[in-house]
């Protein structure tokens, strides 16, 4: 998948007014994600996009080497705080971006992905979730 065609879903899937919030959205989602992720798992995830969405996920693994310990809730949290959006619509945003990215990279690359993300992600990968918060 080209930049254009990954931003352009990005922005008509999540019904964004500009193609500058679907970058916003698709930045703070990959950095996030790219914190919770080990082994250079990030780099192989980035290897399969086009340079221009990779140098999100390579910048925050490069930087602190990935791998905190975080739940789905704090995701959201951090994607919200980073994309400087409300919760809700933060949430809403980060799994277009993921289901962007699924179709953007080879299946097995998203099973290395999941495979390293607790059972509490689940949700964020399945079509059709509603992405909101788990409540306790």
């Amino acid at each position: 998948m080209q930049f254009d065609q990954f931003v352009g879903q990005v922005q008509s899937r999540a019904r964004l007014a500009s193609k500058g919030e679907a970058l916003a959205a698709i930045r703070a989602t990959l950095e996030t994600l790219a914190q919770r992720l080990a082994g250079g798992e990030a780099s192989h995830l980035a290897s399969q996009l086009p340079q221009e969405i990779g140098v999100y996920l390579r910048a925050v693994s490069d930087q602190d080497g990935g791998a905190q310990r975080f739940s789905l809730d704090e995701f959201f949290q951090r994607v919200s705080e980073r994309e400087k959006a409300d919760l809700p619509a933060a949430v809403y945003h980060a799994r277009v971006v993921v289901e962007v990215l699924g179709e953007a990279v080879s299946g097995g690359e998203m099973a290395d992905v999941r495979a390293q993300l607790p059972d509490d992600f689940q949700p964020l990968f399945e079509a059709g979730s509603s992405g909101r918060l788990r409540t306790p």
